[in-house]
């Protein structure tokens, strides 16, 4: 029982390992191209832009991905993501989500 609790556990981690490819600093080469939106510090530039900092890398791969197959809708993003490469979709993915961020609980 015990084995097959850790091979499920293994398992369950197995799609987020797939998106841990991605070259960060490749990643912030091409965020040059994504900072009028997003900003280099992953942080939005204009109200219509997602907050990208500290995302995680399988969301971000998976948004990417979404805009640039037409699943998911965008002006501006399914303009961009259909000309992403899987290579450029890693390295963005892994370069936002490599930015860290901090959340401060507002006071009662």
């Amino acid at each position: 029982m015990r084995s097959t609790l850790i091979v499920a556990g293994l398992l369950a981690l197995t799609p987020a390992l797939a998106y841990a490819d991605g070259d960060v600093a490749a990643g912030r080469k091409l965020a040059l191209q994504c900072q009028a939106c997003h900003g280099m510090d992953g942080i939005a530039k204009i109200p219509e832009a997602a907050n990208l900092a500290g995302q995680s890398e399988v969301y971000l791969t998976s948004a990417l991905n979404a805009y640039k197959s037409g699943e998911r809708k965008n002006d501006m993003m399914s303009t961009i993501a259909p000309t992403l490469s899987d290579a450029d979709i890693a390295n963005a993915a892994a370069y936002y989500s490599a930015i860290e961020i901090t959340a401060k609980v507002p006071p009662k």
